[in-house]
C-alpha cells in the first residue's frame, strides 16, 4: 500500500481528480473525511464531471443520497451521512444494497456510520492548509 498527497488550490481540482482517477485505476468506493467546508462536496462534484455526467451535483445533507449517471449511464451514489443519528438509518435506506452495485459510490461523514462501511471503501482525507491550500491524501 502506498500514502498518497495531492496540495492543491481549488481552481486546479480537475487536475486534481485527473491524478486521483489514473491512481485509483478500478476504484469506486469513496468514504471522504474532513471539515466543514473543506472541499468534500467540490470534490465529488469534480469527479463526477470528470465521469461525464451532466446531473446537479449537491450535497445530499437532507435526502442523505443523490444518485446521478455517468456518460455511460452508470449510476453515481452519493451520500451524507452528516444527518444521521443512529447507523440504523443507514441499513433502512439500504446502504447496503447500493454498496453492492457495481457503481460509483462516495460518503461524506463517513464518520457517522463507520462500522456499516465495507471495507473496500478508500479513506480519502482532505484538509484545509493556513495558506488555504487544500491537502487531499490517501493510502492505496
Amino acid at each position: 500500500m502506498q500514502e498518497f498527497r495531492f496540495v492543491f488550490i481549488e481552481k486546479d481540482i480537475k487536475r486534481v481528480v485527473k491524478q486521483l482517477l489514473s491512481v485509483i485505476k478500478g476504484q469506486k468506493h469513496f468514504a471522504l473525511y474532513g471539515a466543514m467546508g473543506v472541499g468534500k462536496t467540490t470534490l465529488i462534484t469534480a469527479i463526477c464531471k470528470a465521469l461525464g455526467t451532466d446531473d446537479l451535483v449537491s450535497s445530499p445533507t437532507f435526502a442523505i443520497i443523490n444518485e446521478y449517471s455517468s456518460q455511460d449511464g452508470e449510476p453515481i451514489f452519493h451520500f451524507d451521512f452528516y444527518r444521521i443519528k443512529d447507523p440504523v438509518e443507514l441499513l433502512d435506506i439500504g446502504f447496503h444494497e447500493y454498496c453492492t452495485i457495481d457503481a460509483f459510490c462516495f460518503i461524506e461523514w463517513p464518520n457517522k456510520g463507520e462500522h456499516v462501511i465495507p471495507d473496500d471503501f478508500l479513506k480519502l482525507q482532505l484538509e484545509e492548509q493556513p495558506n488555504g491550500n487544500r491537502v487531499l491524501s490517501f493510502r492505496f
